[in-house]
């Protein structure tokens, strides 16, 4: 208790630098997952990209990052171990972010798309087990993680493989492709106008107060997504195309449709990340200036002071100028080809398998997520569609992060307390 009433507000002015740092790291690696496969496929250029998810991840941050946050991120470590000595939670968080930030500098340096939530969970899960007691850490929970790795690549890459197909059979194969794009693209239209509105309406709005009923969720989700059908039947019947132009033309001009689809959709997924994600930055931070406030009380749940919100959204806009362009190129470039119908394809199979795992309790990884769904389009062209020596680095770095956000989090947490001890 001496120590918190000592250093307390050192304590809370390392706290939110090293949060800044995480946040930071989350700006730059997982923005890709919203803006990827935009760029990838040209619809947008990496500038607008960044300007575009600048906008939405900060509101997403800001607007609906929360008025609560659970002190212990995901329940993976058992608060009772930390009643009769706070200092070491305190301690432990501002490791977890610093390791997590620095890990996910480092990756996003290399360009690899990593899991910003396993980051930090590894690292909390470090110093818990080390530092701390074996004991305090939820390990049915770390076990699911790791199971995640396979099972949310598997559905997304699944679906997104079957959407790509889809829109093989029924557009692009066929002898009017453009007639049938008139017929048929309403209802992806549709089909993303559901899957977004259940996005936001589970990854987004929850946060900011209105938490709607599942029932109402998707009566507002069916609502938007038969408007949007009709739109876009409308706005698609007004388009004019030659009828004897050639077919590699036709082929560009249904593209043009996917690709202000896709856009859409990027946004919707930007302004959910930044809501959701922005808690592995602030729920530690939260966490240590909850207990430095109360003088050492744990709680289960930390009121969010009101400068910690704005400081997660800034770094996540600052880590997204700076370095975001980095792994944006892998998703987009490196995994294979990605045309807007591909995008578009990869976009909506990721975002189906987040509001999937939301609904079930799946833990997720939105970067594995979008990953596994852009491999599902690749694969959907034959295994020489992908580049698969990225692939393998992407892999490596997935199964490398826990380990590596818990090494370094043990690390920093015997400095600090060799420091302040």
């Amino acid at each position: 208790m001496d120590i918190i009433q000592s250093y307390g507000l050192i304590l809370i002015v390392v706290a939110a630098a090293v949060g800044f740092l995480m946040a930071w790291g989350i700006g730059a690696n997982d923005v890709a997952n919203a803006m990827g496969t935009s760029v990838g496929s040209k619809a947008l250029t990496i500038k607008q990209a960044i300007l575009i998810a600048m906008v939405f991840e900060f509101a997403g941050a800001y607007l609906a990052g929360g008025e609560v946050t659970s002190t212990i991120r995901k329940g993976i470590i058992d608060s009772a171990f930390f009643v009769d000595s706070p200092e070491l939670l305190v301690f432990g968080m501002i490791s977890a972010l610093l390791a997590a930030g620095i890990w996910l500098a480092f990756a996003s340096y290399l360009g690899w798309p990593v899991s910003t939530t396993h980051s930090i969970i590894g690292a909390i899960v470090g110093f818990a087990a080390v530092g701390v007691s074996i004991d305090a850490v939820e390990w049915g929970k770390v076990g699911g993680i790791v199971g995640s790795w396979i099972i949310t690549p598997a559905i997304s890459g699944f679906i997104a493989y079957l959407i790509f197909q889809s829109a093989q059979k029924l557009i692009f194969d066929t002898d009017k492709p453009f007639d049938n794009a008139k017929r048929y693209v309403p209802f992806y239209m549709a089909m993303a106008g559901f899957v977004m509105a259940l996005v936001t309406i589970k990854k987004g709005l929850k946060h900011v107060g209105l938490d709607i009923p599942s029932a109402d969720g998707y009566m507002y989700a069916i609502g938007l997504a038969v408007l949007l059908g009709v739109l876009g039947r409308f706005a698609i019947n007004r388009l004019k195309f030659d009828p004897k132009a050639d077919k590699k033309t036709h082929f560009a001009n249904v593209e043009k449709v996917f690709a202000i689809l896709m856009i859409v959709t990027a946004c919707c997924m930007a302004f959910a990340h930044g809501s959701n994600d922005v808690a592995n930055a602030i729920g530690p931070l939260a966490a240590v200036v909850s207990v430095v406030n109360s003088g050492g009380e744990i709680a289960k749940k930390a009121e969010l002071v009101w400068w910690i919100l704005p400081l997660g959204g800034l770094g996540i806009v600052a880590g997204l100028a700076l370095f975001g362009h980095r792994v944006i190129k892998t998703i987009g470039n490196g995994i294979t080809h990605l045309t807007p119908s591909r995008g578009f394809a990869a976009e909506l199979a990721a975002a189906t398998t987040v509001v999937i795992a939301s609904g079930t309790g799946l833990p997720i990884s939105t970067t594995q997520t979008l990953v596994g769904a852009v491999l599902g389009v690749g694969m959907a062209r034959g295994i020489a569609a992908l580049n698969l020596s990225v692939v393998r680095n992407i892999v490596v770095s997935w199964v490398v992060t826990l380990p590596a956000g818990a090494g370094l989090s043990i690390i920093f947490f015997f400095i600090l307390k060799g420091i302040f001890v």
